[in-house]
């Protein structure tokens, strides 16, 4: 039987990703922030050295992208420095290392959705810190998958600390108060179980290097804020803003959309229309609700 390791497993990534590779018959090893703290390299070599595993998958990451700003290092640290002590660890014991980036890693000028080949550009801090997550990665590795994602969502996010746009959205429509959210930013939100799904097919195919898992929807967050309310049955107060008016810490690209590309050149199974995973959330948001999640 083949073993993985997942860190950041109680994310609403990880999550998926347990219970995707543990279907397929895995023994899955899954540990959580409460477990490990993968900024304490002897603690990352230990867990992956007494295991050995197969592979090892990264969904653990700092995603405060405003709060990066006034503390990069607390950023670096966890997207970029804890994925060289897993890169040096994994070469120690064979292990793939499957390492989950981000659409941020580029500048959102080209105007259209990004390949695997375009060239990367981050704005700011968080985005440089998962950009080196991934050059650490393949610094010190071979045998390493980069998946690049974009505002990704799945129905553990109910519960998780961090949340996610589309219970964000949910919550300030309960509060009944106008919701303001940006035209001009565009994005391709994937889905955390469609995720999970490609993530297992690609290892199982032996698939190196970096893929892109994006929606496959490239959208503007208010329209996404949109298609999320007709999903759920609300209609608050929604009106559209744009970076002007909405000044954030952080630099964002305008444009972040990801074109999977190798995912469709490798004959991967495509990932699926938006408006097919939300209402798919919708139905598992449900579950977890009333399972008091």
């Amino acid at each position: 039987m083949r073993k993985v390791l997942i860190f950041g497993s109680a994310g609403q990534l990880g999550v998926e990703l347990v219970s995707t590779f543990r279907s397929a018959g895995f023994q899955v090893h899954p540990l959580t922030r409460a477990n490990l703290d993968i900024t304490d390299a002897a603690a990352v070599e230990h867990h992956i050295t007494s295991i050995e595993p197969d592979i090892v998958v990264n969904s653990a990451a700092y995603n405060m992208v405003d709060v990066a700003e006034q503390e990069p290092l607390a950023a670096f640290q966890v997207n970029a420095l804890a994925v060289r002590h897993m890169a040096v660890t994994c070469r120690q014991v064979d292990s793939l290392l499957v390492h989950f980036s981000t659409d941020y890693v580029f500048d959102g000028t080209a105007g259209r959705p990004y390949t695997e080949t375009d060239a990367v550009h981050p704005l700011g801090a968080y985005a440089v810190s998962k950009l080196a997550g991934e050059s650490y990665a393949q610094a010190y590795l071979d045998r390493v998958l980069v998946l690049r994602v974009s505002g990704v969502f799945g129905a553990a996010g109910v519960r998780t600390a961090r949340s996610n746009f589309p219970e964000l959205m949910l919550r300030l429509a309960d509060g009944g108060k106008e919701i303001r959210v940006v035209e001009d930013h565009v994005a391709s939100p994937s889905f955390a179980p469609a995720i999970a799904e490609r993530t297992l097919e690609l290892v199982n195919r032996g698939i190196l290097g970096v893929v892109h898992l994006g929606g496959g929807t490239p959208i503007s967050w208010y329209d996404w804020a949109q298609m999320i309310f007709r999903a759920s049955g609300r209609s608050p107060q929604l009106k559209a803003t744009n970076e002007r008016e909405y000044r954030t810490a952080a630099r964002r690209p305008k444009y972040s959309a990801l074109a999977n590309e190798r995912l469709a050149t490798l004959g991967i199974t495509p990932m699926p229309p938006l408006e097919e995973t939300i209402e798919a959330y919708m139905q598992q948001r449900r579950v977890y609700t009333a399972a008091g999640a």
